[in-house]
């Protein structure tokens, strides 16, 4: 049986990496979470095929995580990260693209467009980290994970508002996915305690995000327990060219939880017309 988690394969930034590259047009880069046994096509699979209609869609597994190579002795940082998305974009000849980043993503998409303006259009920021705010229970929970059965069940109840998304089934197939070999090691040395010094070291001073001028999408969930949302309040604040969009009865998981909107939104605010 194919695995629907492993796509294609390409080298980027020197690192063998597992990515999905669906549909035609404009690029969309998809960068991923940082839970634990989380893969491209787990965090994204509602929302690809959708957005694949109008953009071509691209879903790597960054370095650390899912069926992308980790080298030996690899550093796990802000700007290994940026890199490796860079490196995807110069592997399949992409010379500029929209970033959709989820959480840890979030922070990762915000750092690119800085530190690489030419090659990044608009950005869409879902949950995400980015800008500095007290390490949350969930946060270090998620970080902090043991692997069991029960524990992934635990961190979805955290992730989702509405608990009847969460099946004792997703749980098995999360846990079995942290507990490939290497996985739990890699990202048990990713944010080791205490976690407050690796969530400020993903956020990008408020000077540089006043600097941003790529127009922004924040999306949140109004009962996010992972990431709150005062973050994107803040984001939203400081970003000059920002909407924000916040979904209530919604956890971390606002492009599960609200897959049909949040799918629409994010077409209507790449397809707008510039002012």
């Amino acid at each position: 049986m194919t695995n629907p988690e492993i796509g294609k394969s390409v080298v980027a930034a020197g690192i063998q990496t597992n990515y999905h590259d669906v549909g035609e047009g404009y690029p969309v880069i998809l960068v991923h979470g940082s839970g634990p046994g989380v893969t491209a096509y787990a965090n994204w699979r509602p929302n690809i095929p959708y957005l694949s209609q109008f953009y071509r869609v691209i879903a790597p597994d960054m370095v650390g995580f899912g069926y992308t190579e980790q080298p030996e002795g690899y550093e796990f940082s802000l700007d290994n990260w940026v890199q490796h998305i860079i490196g995807v974009m110069d592997a399949l000849n992409i010379q500029k693209a929209h970033i959709v980043g989820n959480s840890f993503g979030g922070g990762l998409a915000i750092a690119t467009a800085l530190r690489y303006p030419e090659r990044v259009g608009r950005l869409v920021l879902m949950g995400a980290a980015g800008t500095k705010f007290k390490l949350t229970e969930g946060l270090d929970a998620v970080w902090g994970y043991q692997p069991s059965i029960e524990n992934m069940r635990k961190l979805l109840d955290l992730f989702a508002y509405d608990r009847s998304l969460v099946s004792d089934e997703l749980a098995e197939v999360r846990y079995k996915a942290s507990i490939r070999p290497g996985v739990q090691e890699s990202f048990a040395s990713m944010f080791p305690a205490p976690r407050q010094q690796w969530l400020d070291s993903l956020a990008s001073s408020d000077e540089e995000l006043k600097s941003l001028s790529n127009e922004t999408l924040i999306i949140h969930g109004r009962e996010d327990r992972v990431v709150p949302l005062s973050s994107s309040l803040h984001l939203a604040e400081v970003i000059d060219r920002a909407q924000l969009h916040v979904f209530g009865r919604c956890g971390h998981w606002t492009q599960i939880e609200h897959t049909d909107r949040f799918n629409r939104l994010v077409v209507d605010f790449f397809n707008e017309i510039n002012e």
